[in-house]
């Protein structure tokens, strides 16, 4: 399936409530400061902006945010919430479609670059981050780690959350370096609704190569928003890219594709 068939009506109308978790204070505070703080007074890009739960609070601190979506089901329910005069977006993928203007920060948050199928689009994506940045600007990913070292030799399935209600569990393609990610919600019925969508999972030391190849460095890298230290143990984490200066102070150019 297409990305924009997985976000679709259905799963935009749904977002703000079975991701609740990811709208609680004590996630999206830190998140929400952390990116101001890095914007450094300037307007900032979010890829894959969905329904606006980073890009409204952030707006609301007074950084000047525009978006890119694919989804228009997203887009519409980001719609219901902020108009085009307080966020505006442009429809179209993230590892291609441009937005006007140069920002001093690109950001893209919970792991939403494994939505990109191939490492050629994550690259792209890196890539694209670059070309609206400002010399000195900088791309930060919210990514988890992928938990492949978790699995129990054979089976090629892993529970990664459980609560009353709900089921979360990933099926991986080793080979392929493919996951897909089933949230099944329930109740005391015997029906349950099942959500999938799938992903390329990325190693932290992959996604750094990628950068490096699109003129990136990286800055920092801590296990969430609020600056835990990244340890072998961390099941996620935040990496800070900045575009890599060359010896005349300019930025530095990206590495050709192969």
């Amino acid at each position: 399936m297409r990305q924009d068939e997985i976000w679709d009506s259905e799963a935009a109308r749904t977002y703000d409530t079975t991701e609740a978790v990811m709208f609680a204070p004590e996630v999206l505070e830190p998140t929400v400061d952390r990116l101001a703080a890095l914007a450094a007074g300037g307007r900032v890009l979010e890829f894959a902006i969905g329904t606006g739960r980073v890009a409204i609070p952030l707006a609301a601190r007074g950084v000047p945010v525009t978006g890119i979506e694919l989804s228009d089901a997203m887009l519409a329910r980001l719609r219901e919430k902020a108009d085009a005069a307080t966020i505006p977006v442009v429809s179209g993928d993230m590892a291609t479609t441009r937005a006007p203007g140069e920002y001093t920060l690109v950001y893209l948050v919970y792991n939403t670059i494994s939505n990109l199928l191939t490492q050629a689009e994550q690259v792209n994506c890196f890539r694209n981050a670059a070309a609206h940045l400002t010399s000195d600007g900088r791309f930060v990913i919210e990514l988890g780690v992928p938990g492949v070292r978790n699995l129990p030799p054979g089976p090629k399935a892993r529970v990664f959350h459980s609560e009353p209600g709900y089921l979360g569990v990933d099926t991986y393609d080793i080979v392929n370096q493919h996951l897909t990610s089933h949230h099944i919600y329930f109740d005391d019925t015997e029906r349950a609704r099942v959500f999938r969508s799938p992903h390329r999972y990325i190693w932290p030391a992959e996604l750094d190569l990628m950068a490096e190849t699109a003129g990136f460095e990286l800055e920092s890298r801590h296990a969430d928003w609020s600056g835990t230290p990244f340890t072998a143990d961390s099941d996620s984490h935040v990496s800070v890219y900045r575009k890599a200066q060359s010896n005349d102070g300019s930025a530095a150019r990206p590495r050709s594709s192969p």
